[in-house]
């Protein structure tokens, strides 16, 4: 799974337009929650007992897993290879002949590509590694604030939504004593809600932008979930407002958690970016392992409501916090180049660029590059990325 989200968010991000980067990863990211969906769906046949024995449903289940992965094995045939990753390892050559089939495909369907002047070309030594030393140089050294706010939005989004998500179905028959075997049903509005908001919301990622969409829908969760909260500690609603109030809360918190991998894809330098998704990721989880035990643990026996409540005050507040401090420290990387929101590591000139940082954008403090060393880099002689792999950009 962490391979995957590295994978996939990468891609994304290296091959999709700067205009629609955002609403684009943020909505496949969305689609686990169609896979959710189709989950619960299956709960419904492979866990009834009047169709399966109890020790057979639940195995037969897990190959519905392998199946999809089988098939994704052959869709990843028609996705081509980064353009800008194969520039940075050197193979010229092939990032040309994949641009230009990418324009062709496009010049046939929409038009011609737009130009952009030579102007905008930069110049790269290729970079076939990064010794480890020089990857933590870059999330430590030169961009710690970018570092605590793809740290911040992982473990925040990782240890609520596997806190509520994990237990969701405890709470439903501890607290609302609902049947075991009704509990699926509950998992439908949840995963409409988690998969339409990323669908709805991306596009204001792209158009009003990353932190003020980030702080709306982290904080705005946060607060629903609260409001929820003191009505759960008054026991004054049923299991469905319950989860009414779980899905208005979550439609906005999968926007949000969707643009965490997006966020931690593009705010690190080219060639780090993958491994950045994936040690994130790792750390982000080692915290989301924690809300299962601490909330299970809340649940008990069901008999005292205000342990939970106290849980998912905390959850609430996590969410919030996690917007706030991506909106004071986060950057404003919408409609920008992947090479404007950080230089990579094999840019010939980025030593000096960064001794004297300028940004051209005018962004100063939490919305530009940190100051610091770069960390000695090796490669053959520079090769120019030119205007053709900057109309893809366009």
């Amino acid at each position: 799974m962490g391979g995957e989200y590295a994978a996939i968010n990468s891609a994304i991000d290296e091959l999709i337009p700067s205009h629609y980067r955002g609403r684009v990863d943020i909505a496949i990211n969305g689609t686990y929650w169609a896979g959710a969906a189709l989950g619960a769906f299956g709960n419904l046949f492979f866990l009834d007992n009047h169709i399966f024995a109890e020790g057979i449903g639940w195995r037969l289940g897990f190959f519905v897993g392998p199946v999809l992965g089988i098939i994704i094995i052959f869709l990843r045939r028609g996705v081509p290879e980064s353009p800008r990753w194969l520039m940075t390892h050197g193979r010229q050559e092939e990032a040309e002949s994949t641009v230009q089939g990418i324009e062709d495909r496009v010049e046939r369907t929409t038009g011609p590509v737009k130009t952009v002047p030579d102007s905008k070309a930069i110049e790269i030594s290729p970079l076939t590694k990064v010794p480890i030393l020089q990857l933590l140089r870059v999330f430590v050294l030169e961009y710690p604030k970018r570092t605590i706010v793809g740290l911040t939005m992982m473990i925040t989004q990782s240890f609520l939504y596997n806190a509520i998500f994990f237990t969701y179905a405890l709470a439903l028959t501890n607290f609302y004593h609902v049947p075991k075997e009704q509990t699926s049903w509950y998992f439908f509005p949840f995963a409409i809600g988690n998969l339409l908001g990323p669908i709805l919301l991306g596009h204001l990622f792209d158009t009003w932008g990353r932190r003020k969409m980030v702080l709306l829908t982290y904080g705005g969760a946060g607060v629903i979930l609260l409001a929820s909260s003191l009505l759960f500690q008054a026991n004054a609603i049923t299991a469905i407002v319950q989860a009414i109030f779980w899905s208005a809360a979550f439609f906005l918190a999968s926007a949000g958690a969707s643009s965490a991998y997006l966020t931690v894809s593009e705010l690190f330098p080219l060639e780090v970016r993958s491994r950045g998704i994936s040690f994130f990721f790792s750390i982000a989880q080692i915290f989301g392992a924690l809300g299962p035990v601490i909330y299970g643990g809340l649940i008990g026996d069901g008999h005292n409501r205000t342990g939970m409540a106290v849980g998912y005050y905390i959850g609430a507040g996590v969410m919030i916090l996690g917007g706030i401090i991506t909106f004071v420290l986060g950057v404003n990387a919408e409609r920008k180049p992947l090479e404007e929101v950080a230089d990579p590591l094999s840019l010939a000139n980025r030593q000096q660029r960064r001794e004297g940082w300028t940004d051209p954008k005018g962004d100063t403090g939490a919305n530009a590059g940190e100051k610091g060393s770069s960390g000695s880099r090796s490669g053959a002689d520079p090769c120019r990325a030119g205007h053709r792999r900057a109309s893809v950009e366009s």
